[in-house]
């Protein structure tokens, strides 16, 4: 019998390839907690270096936890997981909390590790929610997540410093619009392995030609070690205090929806949908790599929606080409000079893939409320006020400014908060009380066709209720 695509093993070239492509995709990611909190520390260069190869070794060793999986642990699909974002501003506050900075990072570890436990046994639990994501859902989120990840790609297009005077000069928006019409070309124009590892060969000329500009820095190669090793509790033993460990539990929780929302997201993609069973061993994986991860100095693992996109472009469905992905991320956290050469990738080069990358996702989002039942006037209703919901920490970045750090987590998530919107308001009106399946969506209408309908009768033109 033929083996499904998820459980596909690809030549070696091409698995590799296809591997390191993912990688490219969510490298940035990575490693942007790590310089963020390290910085805030004060970690010197070589310890932030140590700190970012530490979060790429973990982050291999999440994916592989994902993709491989043993026993009742790994979603078994072509997951990437890496140092979840939403963990950042409590990580920071932390730090700011920290009388003497050298005890931030062991209290952030011993937050992670308890927030992991937790999310552990809470993993088949949480996982029943799966009843509640219904494709008005699953189609919903599945488009906020591509949507929420956009703004990355238009600030990688910028440049890399928001803050210099050159950031969004027209050449790194002309670098970032080349990338993008290549990644274009190649995917219109080729065929075969070619045109499945478009993006991959869309960073490597971009980054090439992006050097006549002085944008490409090969520094981070020559001045990277060959071999390191993130030595077990580099930074200190980890401490427990109370009220990081309950910062972390409440992002554990959003990185959980979040996850969730991405497993499903993904098995449509892959045709192979993420039942309950398949949920509650993603979010065990999940967890387990969060509470293993700071025994290596790394933060809190989450599935990376950006990753999704590259599934949903290219086609190639295969964990196997994850997992190999996942190898490369532990080679990188023990070789920081391989890690140093997908840092030479610009920027903008980054952001230019990103956007078809994440459009990608926001597109698969799109197909799946075609499959909702939007002739429902309910499915609209519920679709409409999920995105708007989501889409404020967009539009909006302040708009929760006056709400506690510890709700802002949440908030300022538009994929949780577009996510628990969707999931209340699809049980208020699909399953509270008595459900109109008969409501269907009225034809658009032009401006005045209400009040006419009004005056010749109970129908308007188009068949709309008055």
């Amino acid at each position: 019998m033929t083996a499904h695509p998820v459980d596909e093993k690809l030549p070696a070239l091409k698995m590799a390839t296809t591997g390191l492509q993912h990688v490219a995709a969510m490298y940035a990611g990575v490693v942007a907690p790590p310089l963020i909190v390290g910085a805030a520390v004060g970690l010197s260069p070589t310890e932030l270096t140590f700190l970012t190869g530490a979060c790429l070794f973990t982050a291999g060793l999440a994916t592989f936890l994902q993709t491989l999986g043993f026993w009742k642990i790994g979603a078994r699909l072509p997951f990437v997981n890496g140092v979840t974002f939403a963990g950042v501003a409590p990580m920071t506050a932390v730090v700011a909390s920290t009388k003497d900075r050298s005890d931030a990072l062991p209290i952030i570890f011993g937050a992670v590790m308890v927030a992991g436990v937790l999310g552990f046994v809470a993993a088949p639990f949480f996982s029943k929610a799966v009843r509640f994501f219904p494709p008005v859902v699953t189609g919903t989120v599945i488009t906020l997540i591509g949507v929420s990840l956009l703004p990355v790609a238009f600030g990688w297009a910028q440049g890399p410093d928001p803050a210099a005077h050159d950031y969004g000069s027209p050449t790194y928006l002309g670098l970032a619009a080349a990338t993008l019409v290549l990644v274009l070309l190649l995917r219109r124009f080729t065929r075969g392995f070619v045109k499945q590892i478009a993006v991959l060969l869309g960073l490597v000329i971009g980054t090439l030609v992006a050097i006549p500009f002085g944008v490409t820095d090969f520094g981070p190669v020559t001045d990277a070690d060959v071999v390191g090793f993130p030595t077990p509790f580099h930074f200190g033993a980890p401490q427990f205090q109370l009220a990081a460990i309950l910062s972390l539990c409440v992002v554990m929780v959003v990185s959980m929806t979040e996850s969730t929302a991405d497993m499903l997201a993904l098995g449509e993609i892959v045709e192979r949908p993420a039942d309950e069973r398949t949920i509650a061993a993603g979010l065990r994986a999940d967890t387990l790599g969060s509470a293993l991860s700071p025994l290596f100095n790394g933060f809190m693992c989450s599935a990376f929606a950006q990753n999704i996109g590259l599934v949903a472009m290219t086609r190639i469905r295969s964990r196997y080409v994850v997992a190999t992905g996942g190898g490369f991320l532990v080679l990188m956290g023990l070789c920081p000079m391989a890690a140093s050469l997908i840092a030479v990738v610009p920027r903008p080069v980054l952001g230019g893939a990103g956007v078809v990358l994440f459009g990608s996702v926001a597109a698969s989002g799109i197909q799946t409320l075609v499959r909702a039942g939007l002739e429902k006037d309910n499915n609209v209703l519920i679709v409409a006020v999920s995105l708007a919901v989501g889409i404020i920490p967009i539009t909006a970045p302040d708009f929760y400014h006056a709400f506690p750090q510890t709700a802002r987590i949440v908030l300022d998530s538009g994929i949780s908060t577009g996510c628990v919107a969707a999931i209340l308001l699809n049980l208020v009106f699909n399953h509270l009380g008595r459900n109109r399946d008969d409501d269907e969506v009225t034809a658009p209408m032009e401006p005045g066709e209400e009040i006419a309908g009004q005056r010749t009768g109970p129908v308007g033109a188009h068949g709309a209720r008055s």
